[in-house]
């Protein structure tokens, strides 16, 4: 007999599974109004749902400087939670798009149709701005979702969450769509995990530890990164001025974060030129320096650099620096010691632009850009609900469409098969 925990996880899943069969037929105007209301009661709101988030901010004792800050909001970071739920609003409505249409020789019309995913679990770390990125995208393409956020952000989740759940009920669409499981403890992400009947796909979103532990424990098909180990290569004709201003926001901006800067790596034409200039910036803000032994020999006050440093995720003012010879050493770099996620090359060299765009097989591959645009948000998504670096389903970050399907649609008249 199960407990009363997993009757309510159990629970939760059920009506999740009922409510997605309604949402996926509702009407865009309905759902639109939805998320209208979405963002208006977050800004009617934002005093309870900061006074929740200084209890767990208070709360929240021995978690890294990284978590601290994917914790916390203030009216800032909420206005950019309602500013992102209403461009998701204003984002055309995948469902029922028809992606392709082809005629058969004995006739028949073949063609393929967006459908909902279904019921959508996301499994999430610290960060409360995701209780309402999820819950928007997925409304908005027609899927029902199950939110468990970390116990540090509980308090936060459930406000929102309340708020977000009476925006279905006041736009006429099944309030249970969105639900959040109020328990803390980790055995209640171990049932949800086993639920396959009623959840269609897990997406995890936080720290790597998480992520394997979701993938590892997982009934359910699992769409995840792991870490974001992010490059930036200056090559040997960039612009100075232009790689130092996109390295600075790329590492000092946000540190704590997956599109954040892991390793710089530079072009030994001009690294004496560069790092100089990178190096005083970095030092400035604080930014601890690990470097090989060419970028040793130019920054004299940079550590040296271990084997462990490149591939890692520091998620904190540290950086690992490398000086390469050339375009060729720094892809091949970039493919031993990167995880998919995000890389970017400033270069007025037309060609090594190309080629590292074609080469790099991350999902995210920039050209003079910081790493800090692979994002939703950033990249016209209206918001992510996590960024993929499996290749299947979805490749990258993930807006509306990936959290669609397609089936065949095929329109006959009488055809048999002989």
């Amino acid at each position: 007999m199960k407990n009363s925990k997993s009757n309510t996880i159990s629970d939760i899943a059920r009506k999740a599974k009922i409510a997605s069969i309604e949402l996926a037929n509702a009407d865009t105007k309905k759902k639109d109004y939805a998320l209208f209301l979405m963002a208006k009661l977050l800004r009617e709101n934002k005093k309870e749902i900061l006074k929740a988030n200084e209890r767990d901010v208070k709360s929240a004792v021995g978690l890294s400087k990284a978590m601290i800050d994917r914790l916390t909001l203030n009216e800032k970071r909420i206005e950019e939670m309602a500013l992102a739920v209403e461009e998701v609003m204003s984002l055309k409505d995948p469902v029922g798009e028809v992606t392709g249409m082809w005629k058969r020789p004995n006739g028949l019309l073949v063609g393929k149709m967006r459908i909902p995913l279904g019921v959508i679990g996301i499994i999430y770390e610290a960060r409360p701005n995701v209780t309402s990125d999820s819950a928007s995208l997925c409304i908005k393409s027609g899927n029902a979702v199950i939110l468990r956020g970390g116990k540090e952000a509980i308090n936060t989740n459930l406000i929102i969450a309340k708020y977000l759940s009476k925006a279905l009920k006041e736009a006429g669409l099944p309030e249970d769509a969105i639900q959040l499981i109020p328990v803390k403890d980790r055995s209640a992400m171990l049932e949800m995990l086993k639920l396959e009947e009623y959840i269609d796909v897990i997406i995890p979103r936080g720290g790597e530890g998480l992520i394997r532990f979701v993938v590892e424990n997982s009934k359910i098909p699992v769409i995840k990164h792991y870490k974001g180990v992010c490059h930036i290569f200056v090559d040997a004709d960039a612009d100075i001025e232009m790689a130092e201003k996109i390295c600075f926001n790329a590492k000092v901006q946000r540190p704590g974060v997956c599109n954040a800067m892991e390793t710089l790596l530079v072009h030994r034409d001009i690294a004496k030129k560069f790092l100089p200039l990178i190096g005083k910036s970095l030092k400035s803000a604080g930014v601890e320096i690990r470097g090989c032994k060419e970028t040793l020999q130019i920054l004299k006050y940079a550590k040296k650099a271990e084997e462990k440093d490149y591939g890692y995720e520091f998620l904190d003012l540290i950086l690992a620096v490398k000086v390469v010879k050339d375009i060729d050493e720094a892809i091949a770099h970039i493919n031993k010691y990167g995880s998919l996620h995000t890389e970017s090359i400033i270069t007025n060299d037309y060609k090594n632009g190309q080629r590292f765009l074609k080469e790099v097989n991350s999902s995210t591959v920039l050209v003079n850009a910081s790493t800090r645009f692979s994002d939703g948000y950033q990249l016209g998504l209206g918001a992510e609900i996590g960024i993929s670096t499996t290749k299947l389903h979805a490749f990258g970050p993930m807006g509306l469409n990936e959290l669609t399907t397609t089936k065949f649609i095929i329109y006959g008249n009488g055809q048999i098969r002989e």
